[in-house]
């Protein structure tokens, strides 16, 4: 392969499955130079959506820089460290300082090949990096080695800010709210992207200054049928059956305005309807007035639908709102409420899928994800939101930036 010794390359390191490299291609038009990751299925995955990439499956530590570039000049090197031992999420597991390090990477292909723009992506708490004793972060030295890795940086001649972004404001269907660094030292100033999405309430999108942000009802396949919960052979545990029921009470019964299947869709999920009495609905401890909902009138049936969560404070969020944040697991389900305008008379209940999963994180369409569900949910779950590095690099490179992608650009969804 004959070398553009003349036009500067992107190098994507923690490259995963793609989601930092997709956005930076829809941006530039262009993959990235060079993918790095130890994760032999995390490579396969960028291979199969990245071909024209130069893809090491190593340890980042292991890759020299030099060798890599191969005389070429870094415009843009990426940068997503393992966030899981930064994460408040772990809660009080023990933490390794070998993974919580991670981001020094970024410092020796500052110090071997000065990357002209450095991005850097881990979650908030990465702010409070700083030593450990006994596999628990010393709260005295909170965020000490953080200090110190930026004024590395700037000791190298990089401008240094950080900042919080949240995916829903740039296009993505989703809530996920990550920590950037933007360092540079080609003298330019680093700008942040402004949003182009946001709350269908405020005076921006009324206004028509944003657009609305993109909702969960977007990334579901309708075609999947939500099998009924009655007529499992292995009925729901407890805990599940009380997620579903305050769904139900605040995203059906007690909603003002409840998210409600379109007619045709309506159609093909009560296939598997069946008339059922509002006592046997009520005799799986769903302690709650079922027969208040009333709207409708008399027609054959009415479907509305929730996600039931498994994770965090909430057990429940609607479809008018973003995706809340999607995890390495199954976290998420459809829940359908069939109604004869009278009365509940069924409730489906399924996991949401793969594709629908990379959807709301901001993929493609057309974005390829093999491997098994647990496989391809862990890829996704940790996953860049792919409008999260578009809208970067179109702010900060925009003499990178080109029209020609084969990607529909996020912000224009």
């Amino acid at each position: 392969m004959q070398l553009d010794l003349f036009r500067e390359i992107i190098v994507d390191n923690f490259a995963g499955g793609g989601g930092a490299s997709t956005g930076i291609e829809m941006a530039t038009g262009l993959s990235v130079d060079i993918a790095i990751n130890h994760d032999p299925a995390a490579i396969e995955m960028h291979k199969l959506n990245h071909p024209d990439t130069e893809h090491y499956c190593e340890s980042v530590w292991d890759v020299d820089p030099v060798k890599a570039v191969r005389g070429r000049k870094v415009g843009l090197a990426w940068f997503s460290p393992d966030c899981t031992h930064h994460s408040k999420a772990k809660g009080g597991k023990p933490v390794k300082q070998e993974i919580r390090g991670l981001a020094w990477i970024a410092i020796k292909w500052a110090l071997a090949v000065k990357p002209r723009v450095i991005m850097l992506e881990n979650v908030e708490e990465f702010q409070d990096w700083g030593p450990i004793k006994d596999g628990k972060p010393v709260k005295e030295l909170k965020g000490k080695t953080f200090q110190s890795f930026v004024k590395t940086l700037e000791a190298l001649g990089y401008q240094v800010e950080f900042k919080k972004l949240r995916a829903c404001d740039y296009g993505a269907p989703t809530t996920r709210e990550r920590l950037f660094m933007i360092a540079r030292c080609d003298g330019k100033a680093i700008t942040w992207p402004g949003p182009t999405h946001g709350d269908p309430q405020s005076l921006a999108v009324q206004s028509k200054r944003l657009k609305p942000w993109r909702t969960s009802s977007e990334i579901i396949d309708w075609s999947i049928g939500a099998p009924s919960i009655f007529d499992r052979k292995k009925p729901l545990v407890p805990n599940t059956l009380k997620r579903i029921e305050r769904g139900l009470n605040k995203f059906v019964i007690e909603a003002d305005n409840p998210f409600m299947v379109s007619d045709d869709i309506a159609a093909y999920l009560i296939s598997y309807y069946t008339e059922r009495t509002e006592s046997e609905v009520r005799g799986l401890a769903l302690d709650t007035p079922l027969h208040t909902i009333t709207a409708g009138g008399n027609r054959f049936a009415l479907v509305y639908a929730f996600l039931t969560k498994y994770y965090g404070q909430s057990t429940a969020q609607g479809l008018y709102e973003p995706l809340h944040t999607i995890t390495t697991k199954d976290r998420f389900a459809l829940t359908t409420c069939i109604t004869n305008g009278k009365q509940i008379t069924d409730i489906g209940l399924r996991m949401l899928q793969p594709h629908e999963l990379f959807k709301g994180q901001g993929f493609p369409e057309s974005y390829q994800h093999p491997g098994t569900k647990a496989e391809q949910i862990k890829r996704v779950g940790n996953s860049v939101p792919p409008p999260f590095a578009d809208a970067l690099v179109r702010a900060n490179l925009p003499e990178m930036v080109s029209s020609k992608s084969r990607y529909k650009v996020a912000v224009g969804n």
